[in-house]
């Protein structure tokens, strides 16, 4: 238990390199050494969580027994134990399903994607398993690497979407690393522990002020938040299913956690919202996002662009929930980090599905497809449906703390925000939902469709989804435990616990 910290990035790494060798032997090797690594590592993500769960203390771990600040230190706390479950129950569905949708999508090249797919894992978890402002950098750009990668094995559009996605990716990292050179040389360390205790005497400084306004605007950009988005909806179009799969769920929302590690446990409090007005300027940008996307999603005509954008407005709810700076608002940052990980992924294996049984993505071809593939789009409708906030599924509850957490600070125009896009989300989705379920027999259009019968659907593709469908129903209706278990733990420091 005393090790689970440094296990799991560790065993995602030597996974990688492991894959990397069997499949220059042989391709089914390299996938099944992968996997074997992938699953030993939500085992042990999901040890930590019941241990955290239960009410367990934090379990720090020091790299080479070298104790902080000489040596690296690796936290496994209520939020690291959250984010790490999220992104590994992600990944592993997300690895199940791969094999079947990348021959398809990227034929021949999926020896390469099985190590590249764990080096993101090992890169997100590293990140929110670090207690080194350093060290999350490295991870940082371990996971950005490998997903230029595994962004660019499409080809064509694909490559070129992912190469501005790199120089803007660069901009982004370079900017953090700037902010932790200044934190640094302003006090004389790297571990998080320490610099918390030594910034309140430093917050006066200029370098420490700079340091964070770098730091916040170079993750914004990781996390392509508006109007930093713009390399988002192309990278996302023409990736393959599986990858935006893996992508799209989990990678912006691990620089969302990095932005919320420096609030709540590096900076001193007060420092984003009376020493620099960061968190204020952090909501407005976020609240514009939000309409921005949700707008923008009602005029696409592919489903993969569609829900694009909507990860634009999406990650803009997250940004709001930090800017709050209360705990309800924490909250519901942190739930909706969770439920649209959920929902988003569940979406984009659906579109996967759907290509593999028809080989359409535009929107208006998906007419009548609900009753030829009813358990496909079935657990689209599920996703959908949280998408635009529907009691009992995930959606809602987040956006309901969102909106407690602004009428607790009195921010009635991100009240107002939060109520309006979902109604614009439910214009893109009921939309769909309406085209997906018509009856083929009296829509010509939907008859074109080749019957293919749902039996046909892959196991392996359709197992993640009735899963995913699953966890964005449990999510919901299991958020009340969630919060007491674990976030109310995460944000006690912002209501003096």
């Amino acid at each position: 238990m005393s090790q689970i910290p440094v296990l799991i990035p560790t065993v995602l790494l030597l996974a990688a390199l492991i894959s990397l060798l069997a499949g220059l032997v042989n391709r089914r090797a390299g996938y099944a050494t992968a996997l074997i690594g992938v699953v030993l590592t939500l085992g042990l993500s999901l040890t930590g969580l019941v241990h955290i769960w239960m009410g367990g203390e934090p379990i720090r771990y020091a790299l080479g027994n070298w104790l902080p600040p000489i040596g690296i230190e690796f936290v496994f706390d209520a939020l690291a134990a959250y984010m790490v479950a999220i992104i590994m129950f992600v990944g592993t569905l997300v690895f199940i399903y791969a094999p079947r949708s990348l021959a398809l999508e990227a034929p021949g090249k999926e020896g390469l994607a099985w190590p590249a797919m764990v080096l993101v894992l090992a890169g997100l978890t590293g990140m929110c398993l670090t207690g080194d402002l350093f060290n999350l950098y490295v991870f940082l750009e371990i996971a950005a690497l490998a997903a230029y990668a595994l962004l660019a094995i499409g080809g064509g559009a694909g490559a070129v979407a992912t190469f501005r996605y790199l120089l803007i990716g660069a901009v982004g990292g370079g900017f953090y690393l700037i902010g932790v050179a200044f934190l640094y040389f302003s006090a004389g360390t790297l571990n998080m522990a320490e610099m918390a205790m030594l910034l309140p005497e430093l917050s006066q400084s200029r370098a420490v002020q700079a340091a964070g306004v770098f730091m916040v605007a170079g993750l914004a950009i990781k996390m392509a938040l508006f109007p930093f988005h713009f390399w988002l909806p192309d990278v996302y179009t023409h990736a393959p299913s599986a990858v935006a799969g893996l992508i799209a769920p989990v990678m912006t929302k691990v620089s969302a956690y990095a932005i919320i590690r420096l609030f709540l446990d590096v900076f001193p409090p007060g420092f984003f919202t009376e020493g620099i007005p960061l968190l204020a300027a952090l909501g407005w940008v976020s609240a514009v996002g939000i309409l921005y996307g949700s707008i923008l999603a009602i005029g696409q005509q592919d489903y993969r662009r569609m829900l694009a954008y909507s990860s634009v407005g999406q990650l803009g709810y997250i940004g709001l929930g930090v800017a709050m700076a209360n705990p309800l608002g924490m909250i519901g940052a942190l739930l909706h980090v969770l439920n649209h990980a959920f929902m988003k992924g569940l979406l984009f294996l659906v579109g996967g599905v759907v290509r593999l049984r028809t080989g359409r993505t535009r929107i208006p071809d998906f007419q009548g497809v609900g009753r030829k593939m009813p358990w496909t789009m079935g657990a689209f409708t599920i996703g959908a449906l949280a998408m635009v906030g529907i009691p009992p599924t995930a959606g809602f509850f987040s956006k309901w703390y969102l909106l407690l957490g602004a009428a607790d600070a009195q921010a009635w125009t991100w009240f107002a925000v939060i109520i309006a896009s979902s109604l614009l989300s439910a214009i893109y989705f009921f939309r769909m939902l309406e085209m997906v379920w018509r009856n083929p027999e009296t829509d010509a259009a939907a008859q074109e469709m080749a019957p293919v019968p749902e039996g046909q659907t892959p196991v392996s593709m359709i197992g993640p989804v009735a899963i995913l469908a699953v966890a964005v129903m449990v999510a919901g209706i299991m958020n009340v435990a969630i919060v007491s278990a674990l976030l109310d733990r995460v944000v006690a420091p912002m209501a003096g616990g």
